[in-house]
């Protein structure tokens, strides 16, 4: 990666194959030396050969200096930053740790663009604990013992380096080599290499009883009490950050001081410089430079990767290949990406094995470093690029796998038969922890022939994982349906489905909606099933006028009532994104914001959608930041592509979608309406879309051909009256009173009931805000009965809300009502009830 210290206020930059904007490069960090932003990110990103071994496999706690560090008379704001955010990019990979108030989800930083990205968000301190994530997410045992070296005050660092020097020669006599780490603010850090047979408190012991050993010996000069009021004028043995909850600044990161000062491993020789002190990020890059890393000696080797495959197995029992000899990967992860890995002729083995276990499935086999990288996948591999299949990342298997076929007995793991499906060698282009691409040549007169797949990760991490298998279009060999010319004149559309031209400037059409269904009548649609997720945001036609380079261009969104949303959503529209690479388009999808756990939230996107200001707007979308999740495209390079069924109008939108920003996503399809309900259940979304792939794209039209089905019953409903708040909610809104339309009635609105749960303090604020300028003197609805009625404030029924619901009563009320959200993308004309 070139350097990012360049002026300028963003870039977009792509580092290892992942495409990163960075902003504000110029904005000073450190006022006392003027270290400005760029500065940050190219020194993360040029330490990153050393520093990802420190950190790989753990979890990561961030320190954040929003508005720069300060100085040391006035520092900075700073804040830990434990969960990651919504706004991380997907392919950030992370796991869970639990906590008293739920599961958080950590990143865990494996390569370069992980690095950059925590320096653009101003995460300038990284912090991880002793211990690593093993391969199926689990806790394991502290790999590394540190002690932190602090001096009270009248201390300072000479004295530090002395108590070092003490520890060293304890620690040596138990076989343990220390590293010395200037940690960057005021003492030394102390580490050495564990083995893994000791639990963080057994390590954290044997650290409490050196450091007590250390003070009864040399009480003059070392403390081991956690109480600050007997520090005065010595070092503090902190032997506590050992314990699994703890962290420790990690080797090679910056520090939020009032200098640039680096977290660095130092020599023994330096330690014993009477002129020892701390050292600046530009000091520590020219010393990696020159070849010094001390901390090399404890960077983790691999672990055997064949461990979890041994564990499953008797070797006497089954005929599997279990092989002694220990099977490592790559020493560290410091590489980037690893877009084109080969073996010798730039190819590696594979295999596809036909496994009639408990039920039959299929497994893909890759050769990698030693061993076969392996992946479960039920159906196998989908015949065709319309269909994508699920794929369950299994434990690695030894190279020995790639022939083997055979019975495994009953009793043991994977009992069943087992054949070789076909086998042969896959030239890679990306090999990555989420995503692998290649081109895989099986065996003359096989079944695979040559396939070009693509696995893609979508949940978990290592052994369990989820992941898509898809087929990918080899365009050199398409002759059937190309992409129409840009521009070019034709006759208007055809009976048989053929693309048309579309006039330049006009506005983008209503979009098309599903009616609501059920598992039995979307199986009736047609076999197999097209199965979306549905994504709980709200629905936005996106029209993009480009250059068809993917250089800038403008995107405008509207809503479904076709209200012009653009502006709102800076982060998928302003400076020329998306930045699809064709003339012109206009795409369906749903604008989405994450909540804390990576599921859609439609009441965090409340914060977003009401916004007009531009400052606002602009400071909630760092707070609240949105994806837009695609799934249909309605016109390309000039043509209208709705008369195209949506199998077809998918792969297009596959084609124009590759390479743009992390904020456009393109979600993937399910083929099994069982799976893909059963999985949206477990992650608590808010249910499924089924579609038939011939469908056309009926714009303005509400069709059977798509039908959503949901876990929670939903209402979108009009507001004509509010009940004031009592106690806690005295001044405020108690209740909300809901409509729907209801032609038959003099009013032309029916009443269904109240909802009085749902709401947090800011919700309250902001509809006491709208609702106030709508109050009227007469309620503008029929059939509200007199216990709702008699304090109701009733109000002109223009905005339209949304509330989940335990189903209807007999009279035709919403039963056990919650609060949703507005939804200004609605016009009380366009509600329906439903059923």
């Amino acid at each position: 990666m070139a350097s990012a210290g360049a002026a300028g206020t963003e870039q977009i930059v792509t580092i290892g194959g992942r495409r990163l904007r960075v902003t504000n490069l110029e904005k000073v960090v450190y006022p006392e030396t003027g270290t400005t932003k760029g500065e940050i990110i190219d020194y993360y990103a040029r330490i990153a050969p050393v520093l990802l071994p420190a950190v790989s496999g753990r979890p990561v706690t961030r320190k954040r200096w929003v508005d720069g560090v300060g100085t040391a008379e006035e520092p900075g704001a700073v804040f830990f930053a434990k969960q990651l955010e919504p706004g991380a990019p997907s392919w950030l990979p992370r796991l869970p740790i639990e906590h008293s108030g739920g599961p958080k989800e950590y990143p865990l930083i494996e390569e370069v663009a992980a690095l950059v990205w925590c320096a653009q968000v101003a995460s300038i301190e990284l912090h991880v604990p002793q211990w690593r994530f093993g391969p199926g997410g689990e806790r394991r045992h502290p790999d590394r013992l540190v002690l932190d070296l602090d001096p009270g005050p009248g201390a300072d660092l000479a004295q530090c380096a002395e108590v070092a020097r003490i520890a060293r020669g304890i620690l040596d006599g138990m076989g343990l080599d220390l590293v010395p780490v200037t940690s960057g603010s005021k003492g030394i850090h102390l580490y050495a290499a564990l083995d893994g047979g000791q639990t963080s408190d057994q390590v954290s012991a044997v650290a409490h009883e050196l450091a007590r050993a250390i003070e009864a010996d040399h009480p003059d000069l070392a403390v081991s009490s956690m109480a600050k009021a007997v520090r005065a004028g010595k070092v503090f043995i902190d032997w506590s950050q050992n314990n699994a909850k703890k962290t420790t600044i990690a080797p090679y990161s910056l520090r939020g001081r009032p200098q640039p000062w680096v977290a660095a491993p130092r020599t023994w020789e330096e330690l014993d410089d009477p002129a020892l002190r701390q050292l600046s990020f530009t000091e520590v890059l020219d010393r990696v430079a020159d070849g010094i890393d001390p901390f090399h000696a404890l960077a983790p080797t691999e672990e055997d990767r064949l461990d979890a495959y041994r564990a499953k197995r008797d070797a006497a029992r089954t005929p599997e290949p279990v092989p002694d000899a220990r099977a490592r990967g790559r020493s560290s992860r410091a590489d980037e990406a690893r877009e084109e890995p080969t073996t010798s002729g730039g190819e590696r083995r594979f295999v596809i094995q036909e496994h009639h276990a408990r039920r039959l499935h299929f497994d893909l086999r890759i050769e990698d470093a030693g061993v076969l990288v392996s992946w479960a996948v039920p159906k196998g591999v989908p015949p065709t690029a319309e269909r994508n299949h699920l794929a369950v990342m299994t434990e690695p298997h030894p190279i020995e796998y790639l022939t083997f076929a055979g019975t495994i007995p009953a009793g043991e793991y994977g009992a069943g038969e087992m054949s070789v499906w076909d086998t042969g060698t896959v030239r890679l282009e990306k090999w990555r922890d989420d995503e692998v691409i290649g081109t895989f040549t099986g065996r003359p007169g096989g079944p695979l022939g040559v396939a070009r797949l693509a696995l893609i990760r979508t949940s978990g991490a290592g052994e369990k994982s989820s992941w898509l298998l898809h087929r990918m279009v080899d365009r050199s060999a398409r002759t059937e349906k190309p992409r129409p010319p840009a521009r070019r004149a034709s006759a208007a559309p055809s009976r048989s489905g053929a693309a048309a031209p579309v006039p330049e400037g006009d506005e983008p059409p209503a979009p098309m909606l599903a009616e609501h269904g059920t598992p039995g009548t979307a199986r009736r649609l047609g076999t197999p099933s097209w199965v979306e997720v549905k994504w709980d945001g709200i629905r936005a036609l996106g029209t993009w006028t480009g250059s068809g380079r993917g250089e800038d261009g403008r995107f405008r969104l509207h809503a479904r009532s076709g209200i012009d949303i653009t502006d709102r959503y800076p982060e998928l529209t302003a400076d020329g994104a998306p930045r699809f690479a064709v003339a012109d388009a206009v795409v369906d999808g749903e604008i989405v914001a994450l909540d804390a756990s990576g599921r859609p939230s439609f009441a965090r996107l409340q914060a977003r959608m009401h916004l007009t200001r531009g400052r606002e707007i602009e400071r909630e979308a760092v707070r609240t930041p949105v994806r837009y999740h695609l799934f249909d495209l309605l016109r390309l390079d000039g043509h209208d592509v709705t008369r195209l069924p949506l199998r077809d109008r998918r792969e297009l939108l596959e084609g124009i979608v590759e390479g743009t920003d992390d904020a456009i996503v393109l979600p993937p399809v399910f083929d099994d309406l069982d799976a893909a309900l059963e999985a949206s259940d477990r992650l608590r979304l808010e249910g499924v879309v089924v579609k038939d792939a011939a469908s056309a794209y009926l714009p303005g039209t509400r069709s059977s051909r798509w039908l959503k089905i949901k876990h929670t019953r939903t209402q979108e409903a009009v507001i004509v009256g509010i009940r004031p708040g009592k106690g806690a909610r005295s001044g405020t809104i108690g209740s909300l009173l809901l409509a729907v339309p209801a032609p038959d009635t003099e009013s032309g609105l029916r009443y269904i009931g109240r909802v009085g749960t749902g709401f947090n303090d800011r919700t309250l604020r902001d509809l006491q805000q709208r609702l106030e300028p709508l109050r009227i003197p007469r309620r503008a609805v029929d059939g509200v009965p007199v216990a709702d009625a008699g304090d109701a404030v009733w109000l002109s029924p223009d905005l339209v809300g949304e509330v989940e619901f335990a189903n209807w009563t007999p009279d035709g009320s919403v039963r056990h009502a919650r609060w949703r959200g507005l939804r200004p993308d609605k016009s009380p004309s366009q509600v329906r009830v439903e059923s």
